[in-house]
């Protein structure tokens, strides 16, 4: 089920945008200001997000810029549903990234066609993860850096793609463990941070702090934090 993230100050149209998408299947998650939507986005993934731009404390526009500057949001197809009519505004939130714009007022029925065609378009580039330099393939199983080859074994390029799809989250020894290797693993759980060590050395030292040690917990992929 897609989850669709709705930021809208107005208390009827956000009820309003809940009971329609609902009706769709869509998992929501609503905020009437900006700063909470920020701060969800920080830790928690969205499919799609509907904006508004005029909003208490963190305006639309503030949100938008973030989404595109953070790498794994910056293919997040972006709505924006505002009263700003004007030519001008909407060339400047779709130059900031918008997918979209929507003036109010607005028909439901064709904000829901339009989130249907953003969530196909992007679905279409699920099998390939790009981070800056990095690109993983999941269909051919390929991995490049900067557009040259890195050559992993089976094990590295699910640790890698793992990772790479869970960025900026700690996750646990025990979650890749069950992931990579299965819930039935009986060897030593030492196998993990071997093939770890392995996988920094292959992405290069330019690259290899992406993946960071987690004190107790397990590894982080974070994208270029040099704190690892």
């Amino acid at each position: 089920m897609e989850r669709v993230l709705i930021v809208e100050d107005d208390e009827n149209i956000r009820q309003l945008l809940k009971l329609t998408l609902a009706s769709f299947n869509y998992e929501l998650v609503d905020f009437e200001n900006g700063q909470d939507a920020y701060e969800y986005l920080q830790n928690n993934k969205v499919d799609l997000a509907i904006l508004d731009l005029m909003l208490p404390g963190m305006n639309g526009y503030d949100i938008l810029k973030f989404i595109r500057s953070k790498a794994s949001l910056k293919d997040l197809p972006v709505i924006i549903l505002s009263a700003k009519d004007k030519e001008l505004d909407k060339i400047m939130g779709l130059d900031l990234g918008a997918d979209d714009y929507l003036t109010k007022p607005f028909s439901v029925l064709e904000l829901a066609a339009r989130i249907r065609s953003l969530l196909r378009r992007s679905k279409k580039d699920e099998r390939m993860i790009q981070i800056h330099g990095l690109c993983i393939d999941l269909d051919k199983r390929t991995v490049s850096i900067d557009e040259h080859p890195v050559e992993l074994t089976f094990k590295e390029f699910e640790l890698l793609k793992y990772l790479a799809k869970n960025e900026g989250r700690a996750v646990a020894r025990e979650e890749l463990i069950n992931q990579i290797w299965g819930y039935d693993f009986i060897g030593e759980s030492r196998t993990l941070d071997v093939h770890i060590n392995s996988l920094r050395k292959k992405m290069g030292s330019e690259y290899a702090h992406w993946i960071q040690s987690v004190r107790q917990v397990g590894y982080r992929f974070v994208v270029g934090d040099n704190d690892a």
